[in-house]
């Protein structure tokens, strides 16, 4: 079965049609756009945090993989590998 779209025309009993649905008033969608706006800013402001506190991380996290580094070559030179 095919399917098609048919137009839907709504009437009132008495013949008349139905008043269009009202649209959002300009207050209404101008704060529809500061909300979304405001979440936006929100979720930057949060990855800017994260990116932050990766930052001072970084350097704690290249410390520790050169003493890692440097215990492997004293293991591998203690036992005569390398």
């Amino acid at each position: 079965m095919i399917y098609r779209h048919h137009q839907i025309i709504d009437l009132t009993p008495t013949g008349e049609f139905l008043p269009r649905p009202a649209t959002l008033s300009w207050t209404a969608r101008i704060g529809i756009v500061a909300t979304l706006v405001a979440v936006a800013a929100g979720v930057i402001a949060v990855a800017a945090v994260f990116l932050w506190i990766a930052s001072l991380l970084l350097p704690v996290a290249l410390i520790a993989a050169a003493v890692a580094y440097m215990a492997y070559r004293l293991q591998r030179r203690r036992y005569g590998v390398g």
